[in-house]
């Protein structure tokens, strides 16, 4: 009689549905950014396919085209800023992790500084480019790719300034830094993403 009213109290103490499994090696919110992250990936697959079908495929003359010429030493220079932006980026978290609240901001701050100057000197190259999206497919195809990426470096700049902000309201700690870590991960993807559009559409 008593192993039978412990099994009925059993049965009422969970209701609804089963709860999720959850991974001891990645949390909910790291897993969530990743997959956003593979999305993205195959977004920009997408683009440098089409890049590379209207270069090597439909092209038949030089490429870019004779009289179209991209400035490839400021592009170099605005990858320079980027990549050290992500040691910042790294440098941030890492303070966080040792409750390091002044190596949080700063680095944050200098993050956030160094990717809205790559954003500033970009729309500077599209103002003095010489060309319009609607010249070619060279200058259709240019201005997609560069400008996808910069469209990611916006929202990452975005995500930035929300944790920069929440950074000087003391909201992170060496136990609490998810909201500095997401943004963190989708920065070094906007990096990452960038050096492979420099190499594709500067350097090769």
């Amino acid at each position: 009689m008593e192993s039978a009213s412990v099994a009925v109290g059993h049965a009422h103490e969970h209701h609804g549905p089963p709860e999720a499994n959850q991974s001891s090696r990645i949390d909910r919110q790291t897993l969530g950014i990743l997959l956003f992250i593979v999305s993205e990936v195959m977004l920009f697959g997408a683009f440098f396919a089409s890049y590379f079908f209207l270069r090597v495929v439909a092209n038949t003359g030089p490429w870019p085209p004779d009289g179209f010429e991209i400035p490839k030493a400021i592009a170099g220079v605005n990858t320079a800023i980027l990549v050290t932006s992500s040691f910042t980026m790294h440098w941030a978290l890492q303070s966080i992790r040792r409750n390091n609240r002044a190596g949080l901001q700063a680095g944050l701050v200098l993050t956030f500084l160094m990717g809205l100057t790559f954003l500033l000197t970009q729309f500077v190259e599209y103002a003095r480019v010489g060309f319009a999206p609607h010249d070619n497919a060279f200058t259709t195809v240019f201005f997609t790719l560069t400008g996808l990426h910069g469209a990611h470096v916006f929202v990452g700049l975005t995500l930035l300034m929300f944790a920069t902000i929440r950074s000087f309201r003391g909201h992170f700690d060496a136990e609490h830094f998810h909201g500095v870590e997401l943004p963190g991960i989708y920065w070094h993807f906007v990096d990452v993403m960038w050096i492979v559009v420099y190499v594709t559409v500067y350097i090769l």
